[in-house]
Protein backbone atom coordinates (compact mmCIF):
# COMPACT_ATOMS: atom_id res chain seq x y z
CA UNK A 1 0.00 0.00 0.00
CA UNK A 2 1.24 3.28 -1.28
CA UNK A 3 2.06 5.73 1.76
CA UNK A 4 1.94 9.43 1.68
CA UNK A 5 5.00 11.93 3.05
CA UNK A 6 3.07 12.92 6.46
CA UNK A 7 2.61 8.80 6.56
CA UNK A 8 6.31 8.28 6.14
CA UNK A 9 7.25 11.45 8.40
CA UNK A 10 4.85 9.50 11.65
CA UNK A 11 6.77 6.19 10.73
CA UNK A 12 10.21 7.94 10.91
CA UNK A 13 9.83 9.60 13.66
CA UNK A 14 8.87 6.27 15.50
CA UNK A 15 12.32 5.09 14.83
CA UNK A 16 14.37 8.21 16.19
CA UNK A 17 14.50 10.60 19.16
CA UNK A 18 12.85 14.21 18.42
CA UNK A 19 13.93 17.06 20.77
CA UNK A 20 13.37 20.05 21.74
CA UNK A 21 15.45 23.19 20.46
CA UNK A 22 16.55 23.72 24.45
CA UNK A 23 17.71 20.02 24.31
CA UNK A 24 19.46 20.53 21.25
CA UNK A 25 21.11 23.80 22.17
CA UNK A 26 22.24 21.77 25.56
CA UNK A 27 23.56 18.91 22.97
CA UNK A 28 25.67 21.11 20.95
CA UNK A 29 27.60 22.14 24.49
CA UNK A 30 28.54 18.54 24.51
CA UNK A 31 30.04 17.94 20.88
CA UNK A 32 27.55 16.21 19.41
CA UNK A 33 27.41 16.47 14.89
CA UNK A 34 24.88 18.66 14.48
CA UNK A 35 23.74 17.85 10.83
CA UNK A 36 21.60 20.74 8.60
CA UNK A 37 20.25 18.36 5.75
CA UNK A 38 18.79 21.77 4.40
CA UNK A 39 20.06 23.28 0.71
CA UNK A 40 22.36 26.35 0.82
CA UNK A 41 19.95 28.46 -0.21
CA UNK A 42 18.21 27.62 2.52
CA UNK A 43 20.90 28.70 5.10
CA UNK A 44 21.92 31.63 3.35
CA UNK A 45 17.75 33.01 3.22
CA UNK A 46 17.11 31.58 6.63
CA UNK A 47 20.17 31.72 8.43
CA UNK A 48 21.71 28.44 10.30
CA UNK A 49 22.58 26.76 13.80
CA UNK A 50 26.04 28.05 14.60
CA UNK A 51 28.55 24.48 14.57
CA UNK A 52 26.07 22.70 12.18
CA UNK A 53 27.89 20.90 8.95
CA UNK A 54 25.44 21.08 5.77
CA UNK A 55 25.30 17.79 3.90
CA UNK A 56 21.64 18.68 1.95
CA UNK A 57 19.05 15.70 1.97
CA UNK A 58 20.32 14.99 -1.46
CA UNK A 59 23.50 13.51 -0.09
CA UNK A 60 23.51 12.41 3.16
CA UNK A 61 24.34 8.68 2.43
CA UNK A 62 27.26 9.51 -0.02
CA UNK A 63 28.39 11.20 3.35
CA UNK A 64 27.47 8.80 6.21
CA UNK A 65 28.34 5.49 4.04
CA UNK A 66 32.16 4.57 5.18
CA UNK A 67 32.41 3.02 1.66
CA UNK A 68 31.59 6.29 -0.60
CA UNK A 69 34.07 7.87 -1.96
CA UNK A 70 32.17 10.85 -0.61
CA UNK A 71 32.61 9.70 2.46
CA UNK A 72 32.82 12.27 5.42
CA UNK A 73 34.70 11.40 8.59
CA UNK A 74 32.60 13.21 10.90
CA UNK A 75 29.98 10.42 10.20
CA UNK A 76 30.67 7.84 12.94
CA UNK A 77 28.64 5.13 13.65
CA UNK A 78 29.21 5.27 17.56
CA UNK A 79 28.86 9.51 17.29
CA UNK A 80 25.64 11.28 18.61
CA UNK A 81 24.21 12.70 15.71
CA UNK A 82 21.69 15.09 15.44
CA UNK A 83 19.83 16.35 12.44
CA UNK A 84 17.75 19.22 11.57
CA UNK A 85 16.09 21.10 8.44
CA UNK A 86 13.67 23.83 8.35
CA UNK A 87 10.51 22.37 9.91
CA UNK A 88 11.48 18.73 10.81
CA UNK A 89 9.84 16.60 7.96
CA UNK A 90 13.51 15.97 6.09
CA UNK A 91 15.56 15.39 9.38
CA UNK A 92 12.56 12.98 10.34
CA UNK A 93 13.06 10.71 7.29
CA UNK A 94 17.39 11.37 7.05
CA UNK A 95 17.33 10.50 10.70
CA UNK A 96 15.47 7.48 10.12
CA UNK A 97 17.42 6.39 6.54
CA UNK A 98 21.02 6.65 9.73
CA UNK A 99 19.67 4.52 11.85
CA UNK A 100 18.64 1.94 8.85
CA UNK A 101 22.62 2.48 7.90
CA UNK A 102 23.62 1.47 11.04
CA UNK A 103 24.09 4.90 13.25
CA UNK A 104 22.27 3.63 16.55
CA UNK A 105 22.17 7.61 18.68
CA UNK A 106 20.57 9.58 16.12
CA UNK A 107 18.00 12.25 17.02
CA UNK A 108 15.90 14.95 14.99
CA UNK A 109 15.28 18.89 16.16
CA UNK A 110 11.65 18.39 16.50
CA UNK A 111 9.80 21.62 14.02
CA UNK A 112 13.01 22.30 12.68
CA UNK A 113 15.11 25.61 12.65
CA UNK A 114 11.58 27.41 12.47
CA UNK A 115 10.88 25.74 16.03
CA UNK A 116 14.71 26.80 16.83
CA UNK A 117 13.79 30.39 15.79
CA UNK A 118 10.75 30.02 17.85
CA UNK A 119 12.21 29.20 21.06
CA UNK A 120 14.65 32.72 20.61
CA UNK A 121 17.75 30.75 20.43
CA UNK A 122 20.29 32.15 18.07
CA UNK A 123 20.74 31.94 14.18
CA UNK A 124 23.69 32.57 12.46
CA UNK A 125 23.05 35.13 8.92
CA UNK A 126 25.54 34.29 6.72
CA UNK A 127 27.61 37.44 5.99
CA UNK A 128 27.42 39.12 2.61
Amino acid sequence: MARTLVQLVIEAKQHIECLTPEAVAEELARGVLLVDVREPAERVTHGFIEGGKLVPRGVLELHADPASPAHDAAFDRKRRIIIHCASGGRSALAGHTLRQMGFEDVAHLEGGLAAWVAAGLVVTRPEG
